[in-house]
């Protein structure tokens, strides 16, 4: 029932910007955190950034000060803006969410497909 969909990776440039998003849709009630994750090949898959309801955020220290997550409630949304981007940041991003469906009362956390991200000149 629940399907999450992210969108906005691409090639850019040493000190670039990109601005990933993702949607959740199905039977949602409610969810709680949200955020990204990525993995670079033959890496360990790193927390990037999180989204709490409280309004608390929290971002991995490589990334902290050039990356901004935010939340659009209302679409079940969320967002990656990526800020004087550097090669170390290529990776494929996964968007998460931790979801209540409006018919379970139970906990899941599902996964984007993921996106390509390629910092390089």
């Amino acid at each position: 029932q629940v399907q999450l969909v992210e969108s906005g990776g691409g090639l850019v440039q040493p000190g670039g910007s990109l601005r990933l998003s993702c949607a959740a849709s199905g039977s949602i009630f409610s969810i709680n955190p949200m955020g990204w994750y990525r993995q670079a090949p033959g890496k360990q898959r790193e927390l990037v950034a999180e989204w709490y309801s409280s309004g608390t955020t929290s971002y991995a220290d490589s990334v902290k000060g050039r990356f901004t997550i935010s939340r659009d409630n209302a679409k079940n949304a969320v967002y990656l803006q990526m800020n004087s981007l550097v090669p170390e940041d290529t990776a494929v991003y996964y968007c998460y969410a931790h979801i209540r469906s409006t018919r379970s009362d139970s906990w899941s956390t599902y996964w984007g497909q993921g996106t390509q991200v390629t910092v390089s000149s």
